[in-house]
């Protein structure tokens, strides 16, 4: 069956950097394109970034410039790669494949900014 697992997340001061990666199996993870949301206590889930099948990147505006998707396809993995972390970058972040529509989500990892 299909599993996502995300790891990396912890605590951060302001100013610095963290790396999640989210580890796939079940699928043919290199023809998907790969997602990170962000979800804080009683918001929405929020789309960070995606990275395409042919490794195209996008980014949410909030995050564009500091943070960086990418994906090795001989791991199936997807990373993201955070910089100059601000406290309103505190969430769980999740990964997932191919879309909201397939369900296909990790169990998340949480990413706290503090000093």
């Amino acid at each position: 069956q299909v599993q996502l697992v995300e790891s990396g997340g912890g605590l951060v001061q302001p100013g610095g950097s963290l790396r999640l990666s989210c580890a796939a199996s079940g699928f043919t993870f290199s023809i998907y394109a790969m997602y990170w949301y962000r979800q804080t206590p009683g918001n929405e889930r929020e789309w960070v970034a995606s990275i395409t099948a042919l490794r195209r990147t996008t980014y949410a505006d909030s995050v564009k410039g500091r943070f960086i998707i990418s994906r090795d396809n001989a791991k199936n993995t997807v990373y993201l790669q955070m910089n100059s972390l601000k406290p309103e970058d505190t969430a769980v972040y999740y990964c997932n494949a191919g879309g909201t529509t397939t369900g296909y989500w990790g169990q998340g990892t949480q990413v706290t900014v503090s000093s």
